[in-house]
């Protein structure tokens, strides 16, 4: 059994004149969670869409799970960023509608839907129809129909767009559980944050090119570190007069100084320690937002 949950080799789909994946190539581990990220029309959607054989690539191979995208679609969980439930269906019945199509038998589909709806919060809302849910409560719905056939690959466009902080949590807190139990989740993302904090190996995407692909210790490593934070007490004014000082900018309590070019950030704390008390001195390092803005706001070719 290949160790590679999905392969996708020089993988490209025109639109008419737009180019709207340009020969991607790369391969999802198993039982990982692997994060798209990329700007408004990057070519995230367009990708998970081939993948899951809802559109055809123009050229190159898609392998899911040793299948192609059409043979694998029961293994797999899907969320569409464009959610849609039948609205005039009760909960329950929407539910097991989807399960069948997967194939499931009807005994086993309601036991998993009365599990998932009771972990959601949504046990009360198992008769109610679709349309008389609010809109997040809808999107828990859809997040039930993506998990409860048990799939082996998770598929989420966009799994957090409108979610408040708890339901936020939970639903991070399921995918680091399918994780857990060797499910490989791919999900794509505007939220920097969480895909830092989610990811076990991340793509970036833009323009239908990948900028990167790996682990965001491999790209963070790729830039030196030229500031530092600092919390000192009392006044700083003095700071910006030190000779390895270029700038300095105010973060809540602390303070970001920028280094000139190949100045040692030990001689910064030497000199802050002779003219103030240093609470904290840190490397600053760069983070997935601050990262995603470089390569894609202009500063990557």
């Amino acid at each position: 059994m290949s160790d590679s949950a999905l392969v996708l080799d020089g993988v490209t789909k025109r639109f008419g004149s737009l180019l709207a994946v340009d020969a991607l190539t790369l391969c999802v581990p198993r039982g990982c969670i692997y994060g798209f990220l990329g700007p408004n029309g990057a070519g995230k959607t367009t990708t998970l869409r081939m993948i899951m054989d809802i559109i055809a690539p123009d050229s190159g191979r898609i392998d899911v799970l040793g299948r192609t995208p059409g043979a694998a679609k029961d293994l797999i969980g899907y969320m569409p960023e464009e959610r849609g439930l039948y609205r005039k269906m009760t909960v329950r019945a929407v539910l097991a509608y989807l399960g069948a199509i997967k194939g499931m038998k009807s005994r086993d589909a309601l036991r998993a839907i009365a599990i998932w709806l009771e972990r959601m919060g949504l046990a009360d809302r198992a008769g109610c129809k679709v349309e008389e849910l609010s809109k997040g409560m809808q999107q828990k719905i859809q997040f039930v129909a993506t998990v409860f056939s048990d799939p082996q690959i998770l598929i989420l466009d966009e799994p957090f767009s409108g979610l408040d902080p708890l339901n936020l949590d939970l639903i991070k807190d399921i995918m680091l559980e399918m994780r857990a139990a060797g499910k490989t989740v791919i999900f794509s993302t505007h939220m920097m944050e969480q895909a830092e904090r989610l990811c076990d190996y991340m793509l970036l995407i833009n323009k239908g090119r990948m900028v990167f692909d790996g682990t965001f210790a491999q790209v963070q490593s790729e830039y030196e570190s030229n500031a530092v934070l600092v919390e000192i007490e009392g006044e700083g004014d003095f700071i910006q007069s030190l000779p390895m000082v270029r700038a300095v900018r105010v973060q809540g309590k602390r303070l970001e100084i920028e280094l000139v070019e190949g100045a040692d950030n030990q001689d910064l704390l030497r000199a802050l320690l002779q003219r103030a008390r240093v609470r904290s001195f840190e490397i600053k390092v760069p983070t997935l937002h601050e990262i995603f803005v470089h390569r894609v706001g202009g500063g990557h070719e």
